[in-house]
């Protein structure tokens, strides 16, 4: 008998022949001329490597406990079979930990599968101040995807009066940025002197940071033809040629009346493809969160909207700490701002894990 659910291994079998896929198409001639396809294959085949690893261990070590039972059942001679017994005892230990292990893996798979992702920060409530929050994020998170090794690609940035930025987005790419930083999706409230307050006085402000997981263009339900495209001058700071030539790129999605606006190179292509790629990402977001509302599972979404509303952490200068609400935990605040995020999110892994688990 299996030590999982017929449930946990018909995914577990799905997934062994995705990796297989995964292998074969890493092998193709017309995939390895694509760089940034044999990245994104990569991701995903390194995503799914330690659940199918386990995965052939545990049928692995069901095969030596039925080899095991075999023994005991036809074997007359005492000591072979208490050399089957003693098998049969390591063999079930195998299993049951890597069970335990599958069932962790299996439940953030979809997460960690994800390669790349979109990061918007906009500065919220406190004026001058919260812009200048949203510029220390960004460059938190900046020096957290450097540690991590990932891409840190800035596709729109506009910077606030007096310094930081008023709204940025970036595009991140690496193995785990999704699966790490899908947790800091949400109100981020700090709690400090401004350098713009010239009394001392403390000033609660804040920023808004959305996490969007950025799909493959196959799966998006997008038809070119609902999407208006207008291509027009850029406006604000930037010599006449930005503001003279049209360069930049604006969307709008008939049917949901989401609209997207790139103007952040001179290259009317290059906004074009980032505006194209900003607006997939977008609807992925709502299309998933509609598809969750249906489902109505117990676990909150990642990815849908109403997280976001919600105040997740607040930075309280005085005490140099950071309160992670969700889980109820103070982190040194110099460390986390110098993008030393990790201790952080693995007790947010940890607990939305064992959330999921219990979902079952």
């Amino acid at each position: 008998m299996s030590t999982l659910a017929d449930n946990l291994m018909c995914k577990l079998r799905e997934l062994d022949a995705q990796y297989g896929d995964l292998e074969a198409q890493l092998l193709d001639p017309d995939v390895l001329v694509d760089h940034r396809r044999v990245r994104t294959l990569s991701i995903k085949k390194s995503a799914l490597h330690p659940i199918v690893d386990r995965f052939r261990r545990l049928n692995q070590s069901e095969t030596r406990q039925d080899e095991a039972c075999q023994v005991i059942a036809s074997e007359s001679e005492a000591e072979l079979v208490d050399l089957a017994r003693g098998e049969l005892e390591s063999a079930r230990g195998e299993a049951e930990q890597l069970a335990e292990e599958l069932r962790g893996l299996l439940v953030t798979a979809e997460d960690r599968s994800i390669s790349a992702l979109i990061l918007e920060i906009r500065a919220g409530v406190g004026g001058d101040e919260a812009a200048l929050w949203a510029g220390d994020l960004l460059e938190a998170y900046r020096r957290y995807a450097a540690d991590r090794g990932w891409t840190f690609n800035v596709l729109d940035h506009a910077a606030g009066d007096v310094g930081g930025c008023k709204a940025c987005i970036i595009e991140v790419e690496g193995e785990g940025a999704w699966s790490n930083l899908c947790f800091e999706g949400g109100t981020h409230q700090v709690k400090r002197v401004p350098a713009t307050e010239a009394q001392g006085r403390i000033h609660t402000s804040t920023a808004t940071v959305a996490v969007l997981p950025q799909p493959e263009e196959v799966e998006v339900d997008l038809d070119p033809n609902d999407v208006k495209e207008m291509i027009t001058t850029s406006t604000g700071p930037g010599g006449q040629n930005v503001n003279k030539v049209a360069t930049a790129v604006h969307l709008i999605h008939g049917p949901t009346g989401i609209e997207v606006r790139m103007q952040d190179t001179k290259s009317q292509a290059q906004n074009r493809q980032k505006a194209w790629q900003l607006l997939r990402a977008r609807l992925y977001e709502q299309q998933k969160a509609a598809a969750d509302a249906e489902r109505a599972e117990v676990r909150n979404s990642m990815i849908g909207s109403g997280s976001r509303a919600e105040k997740i952490r607040t930075y309280r200068a005085k005490d140099n700490l950071a309160v992670d609400h969700r889980l109820g935990s103070s982190f040194n605040l110099d460390r986390v701002l110098a993008g030393d995020m990790q201790p952080m999110i693995d007790e947010l892994v940890e607990l939305e894990t064992a959330r999921r688990l219990q979902a079952l």
